[in-house]
């Protein structure tokens, strides 16, 4: 058996020095060793970090009642509809989701088909534990490229997806006045950062940095760069024949990537509820996350179709659908325990600072 590390130390081993994006890919996804692929118990109190989902049900019951909020407008008889979630980890969020549609929605919980995009058998298997009793209506769909999912109607969704996608780590040489890449190689036993003597590819720098900000940019500045995000926000989009594509995740917006505040970029590392800047330590025993650069998957999305209807933040989002169902005749007996998931989920000091909210429709 295989101990984290073993395979990302054997592939530097081979080409001396890889991508962070591939170590990153290596560390959270590889089959038996990845971090993704350990049973269910990173999330929550007892885990590495905290999410929308491991905060109780109110997050996914709000997000029920918007999607079927949706879904009414893109009724056609004869034509199914579909919500498809990928990034679902062990099941909770789509047991909250469906749970709602079922008790408030019967109609249509009775004729939607609830997919789950899941590469990954061992996941599989915690999400039908999780959803054995909605399972009816619920699918398994290894991934965007399945035929099965070509002009799908309804709406694709991700939380806390495309934050854990690889990223790759730029960092700006000063005295050149130009970009290079942060790899990973050996010191002996140690994962060890280095410079990848390979220009930057062109998909990789930031072109968008205007001049004047680069001439006082300070040497080593660092940020990140996610091909594998955008790649797959243009995949989703392709699939969606009609209806909205929705992320919901850490993140920037245009012109908040440079900040004094992150001079070192915005990966960090998450293990037992400490946050890491040691991105390279425990390879498979922590998760790796980077914000998400919003307004590139809006181009992405735009470049095949897509309108933009709003990105915001998490707060926001979450008020206006509380705001609606509550004068619908919904949510009207708040208790108390829903009242502090709601504040957990909205206070900038708790999950309603970094969360953003991206939809865009077809």
């Amino acid at each position: 058996m295989k101990m984290p590390g073993e395979n990302i130390r054997g592939e530097i081993l081979r080409h001396r020095a890889i991508s962070f994006a591939r170590f990153m890919e290596l560390a959270l996804y590889s089959p038996a060793t990845g971090y993704y692929e350990k049973p269910p118990g990173g999330v929550g109190r007892r885990g590495d970090f905290v999410t929308s989902v491991s905060v109780g049900n109110l997050f996914g019951e709000l997000l029920a009642y918007q999607f079927a909020e949706w879904l009414a407008e893109l009724r056609v008889p004869d034509r199914p509809l579909r919500i498809i979630e990928a990034g679902a980890h062990d099941g909770k969020l789509a047991a909250d989701v469906l749970g709602w549609l079922q008790l408030h929605r019967p109609g249509l919980f009775a004729e939607l088909e609830y997919i789950l995009l899941e590469p990954s058998s061992v996941r599989q298997q915690w999400q039908r534990e999780t959803l054995k009793g909605l399972a009816s209506g619920v699918r398994w769909i290894s991934g965007l490229g399945d035929p099965a999912l070509a002009g799908s109607r309804g709406i694709i969704f991700s939380n806390e997806l495309l934050d854990a996608l690889p990223v790759h780590r730029l960092g700006w040489d000063a005295p050149a006045g130009d970009w290079f890449e942060w790899g990973v190689a050996l010191a002996g036993e140690k994962l060890v950062w280095t410079r990848l003597p390979e220009p930057v590819h062109d998909s990789l720098s930031p072109r968008h940095a205007p001049p004047e900000l680069l001439a006082v940019l300070p040497d080593g500045y660092t940020i990140e760069k996610s091909p594998a995000a955008e790649n797959w926000w243009r995949a989703a989009a392709q699939t969606l024949a009609g209806g909205k594509l929705v992320a919901i995740d850490y993140g920037f917006a245009a012109g908040e990537q440079f900040s004094p505040s992150r001079i070192n970029g915005t990966l960090r590392a998450y293990h037992r509820h400490q946050v890491s800047g040691d991105l390279l330590a425990r390879p498979g025993e922590q998760d790796l996350t980077a914000h998400v650069d919003f307004s590139a998957l809006q181009k992405a999305g735009a470049e095949v179709g897509l309108q933009t209807e709003r990105c915001c933040p998490q707060p926001q989002f979450l008020t206006r659908i509380l705001s609606a169902a509550v004068k619908r005749g919904d949510f009207i007996n708040f208790d108390a325990k829903q009242i502090r998931q709601f504040q957990t989920l909205t206070h900038p000091d708790h999950l309603g600072r970094a969360f953003r909210v991206l939809v865009q429709s077809r």
